[in-house]
């Protein structure tokens, strides 16, 4: 498969690479144009706010929700959970998203910067190593959304038809569990 990387901010070098060693070709998306060009989407951590203004800058905004809309898979990690999301607490004001999740996601759920961490949790019924950086929980989820992993009682990876999230990062670590959920449960019929 061709996966499309979200490349205007954040960490899209490692995704690329979480891409390229699942044995698929990963393509950085600037254009709107390259989205004709791909299987999947994957949208990567970094600063939620700042890639919806570089999206709308690169006319991106509207084409990659056009996408989503009409069934694009697409993989969000922690701001890409963010962007997926139909509704935001914590968030700036009048702050936009892609969509596409019935969720309600709480930006900055497990505190600021210094509070980041690293453990263990059960994704999909395996261990994983899982990286939170100012991470969002789900606060609310619709009947349709499947909870893949939780922390506290909060779901931290979600899935609904054609989209995944989770409010970790997994291309931070040297597991690909989580990308090849992706590609083998979300893609697959592709």
């Amino acid at each position: 498969m061709k996966i499309g990387v979200l490349a205007l901010q954040g960490d899209f070098r490692e995704h690329i690479a979480a891409v390229n060693q699942c044995g698929h070709e990963a393509l950085p998306i600037l254009r709107a144009s390259e989205l004709d060009e791909i299987d999947a989407l994957i949208l990567p951590g970094g600063e939620s706010t700042t890639i919806i203004h570089l999206a709308k800058t690169f006319s991106l905004f509207e084409p990659i929700k056009a996408k989503i809309a009409t069934g694009l898979p697409v993989y969000g990690s922690c701001a890409g959970m963010i962007l997926l999301a139909d509704r935001i607490l914590g968030g700036a004001e009048g702050q936009e998203t892609f969509g596409g999740l019935d969720i309600t996601v709480r930006r900055n759920a497990f505190g600021r910067q210094v509070d980041s961490f690293e453990g263990e949790i059960d994704f999909a019924g395996a261990p994983i190593s899982a990286v939170f950086i100012r991470a969002p929980w789900v606060e609310e989820r619709g009947a349709q959304v499947k909870v893949l992993s939780e922390i506290d009682s909060h779901a931290v990876a979600v899935s609904q038809g054609r989209l995944l999230a989770t409010s970790f990062h997994p291309e931070l670590t040297a597991n690909l569990a989580v990308h090849r959920y992706f590609f083998d449960e979300i893609c697959q019929g592709r």
